[in-house]
């Protein structure tokens, strides 16, 4: 699969390399909140929508997720897969998932290996302070 586009900051400009449009994307197997692992090799010959946000039942990251619910029925007329990306546990993604009825797997990336490998997780800054999470990123695969 390769990377058909990307909703992300050009990190070029800060000296970072970066994956472009037409770069092999990532492989990666994380568990979703079944316990199911969930790999991008799952869905060769498919479009993917991967997103990275930073984490469950945050008023940016709902309304995300429900931005990509409200979305799914177009997303699999085209046979698109949606997948959700955090450093949360299995049991908080399978509450967020059912709380507001998300229809895509999210996946959880406990360590950030996944993220840092997409270029999504790094030093953030929040009311002063600074610590190691993931940034809210959107990558297209085809």
């Amino acid at each position: 699969p390769l990377i058909s586009s990307r909703v992300l900051l050009d990190r070029s400009i800060f000296g970072l390399m970066s994956l472009k449009p037409g770069d092999p994307a990532p492989n990666f197997s994380l568990p979703d909140g079944q316990g199911n692992m969930v790999g991008l090799a799952d869905f060769k010959g498919k479009w993917v929508v991967l997103y990275f946000y930073p984490r469950d039942n945050t008023p940016g990251c709902t309304k995300e997720a429900c931005n990509f619910r409200d979305s799914y029925e177009k997303f699999q007329a085209r046979d698109i897969v949606v997948l959700g990306i955090s450093t949360d546990d299995a049991k908080s993604h399978t509450k967020f998932t059912t709380k507001f009825n998300l229809p895509f797997p999210l996946l959880s990336d406990a360590d950030g290996q996944v993220a840092t490998t997409y270029e999504s997780y790094g030093l953030k800054k929040f009311m002063g302070k600074e610590y190691m999470g993931i940034s809210r990123n959107t990558v297209v695969i085809n």
